[in-house]
């Protein structure tokens, strides 16, 4: 499935990092990362919370605006591997400069430089600015100022992530308002755990994607309601099956959710985690639910259609799936 053309919209640029890169980085700053790995040099958990805890320490390595151009560099070199010919990544002022806009600059300046780089050689790709929801409100609306302060160029969307169960979607209100008003694609991490009453809390912010919401299957009014709105799915089956929101991929309801006409795409949301990467997702879907060249055109169009980039890019990208 490697040569097969994709499209990613859920991809979280720490959790992209490849157990390797962290490796090395940790050697040149000399940081101890004991329990982060296990005896195949895998990262090492056993539940969601052991995931939060390895993916927080793996991820400490990274310090500086140089550290995060590296790591963009290595992650769209392997979307480049795995077929992804235009991706959008979850990036947080909270872990790039502890959402200080001066210091945000710096790293955006960074990942913007590599980023157009990687544009120029087949892998085009956005900044979603994400706030964490477990942080609370108020570090919140430093996260939207930092984006709404930086939008445009690579900085198209805003987004909500951490632990659903932390307050409410709308607690976040504002801070999605002042995205709103400079222009940003709005999305929300919601169903992935928080249940379908998650998803329609994101959906009083006024967003046009859903992070995961693969829970609404469980509310057939809800499914109803997002089709009719035109609501876009940021599926990542792999992921849900890893961290055991649905045992096995046969019980997974993203063929479900489509067949209902519910708009979906596939996304990895942190691939060396979950041992997959965009071309496995691919095979799996094959695999299990039937898919084949025409369902795999569909949903990268429908990718493209609730991307968060300018309508020239869309045009450009449609043709690759002509």
């Amino acid at each position: 499935m490697k040569d097969i053309k994709k499209t990613e919209l859920h991809l979280h640029l720490e959790g992209a990092a490849m157990p390797a890169f962290i490796r090395g980085l940790a050697a040149e700053k000399r940081a101890d990362l004991t329990g982060v790995f296990d005896e195949r040099g895998h990262y090492a958990y056993k539940d969601f919370n052991e995931f939060l805890s390895v993916y927080e320490a793996a991820t400490s390595v990274l310090k500086t605006p140089q550290d995060y151009a590296r790591l963009l560099q290595s992650v769209l070199e392997e979307c480049g591997e795995q077929g992804v010919i235009y991706a959008e990544l979850f990036v947080s002022p909270e872990f790039c400069g502890g959402g200080d806009l001066a210091a945000w600059r710096d790293y955006l300046a960074a990942m913007t430089e590599v980023a157009d780089k990687m544009r120029a050689q087949g892998v085009d790709s956005r900044a979603i600015v994400t706030l964490i929801r477990h942080f609370g409100a108020e570090r919140g609306r430093k996260t939207a100022i930092c984006a709404a302060e930086t939008a445009g160029n690579w900085v198209t969307g805003f987004g909500m992530g951490g632990a659903e169960a932390m307050g409410k979607a709308t607690d976040f209100a504002w801070s999605y308002d002042a995205a709103r008003e400079a222009g940003l694609g709005l999305t929300c991490h919601a169903g992935e755990w928080g249940g379908p009453a998650s998803i329609r809390e994101a959906l009083e912010l006024g967003v046009s994607r859903i992070g995961h919401g693969v829970q609404a299957i469980d509310d057939p009014a809800l499914v109803d309601d997002l089709a009719e709105r035109g609501i876009v799915l940021e599926v990542c089956p792999g992921s849900n099956v890893a961290l055991g929101v649905y045992p096995d991929w046969a019980s997974h309801p993203i063929a479900r959710l489509r067949d209902a006409g519910v708009k979906v795409t596939v996304s990895t949301d942190d691939p060396p985690f979950f041992h997959t990467t965009m071309s496995h997702e691919y095979d799996r879907l094959a695999d299990v639910f039937g898919w084949g060249e025409a369902d795999f055109d569909e949903i990268n169009l429908t990718g493209i259609d609730a991307a968060f980039c300018d309508e020239a890019t869309k045009a450009r990208l449609r043709k690759e799936f002509a």
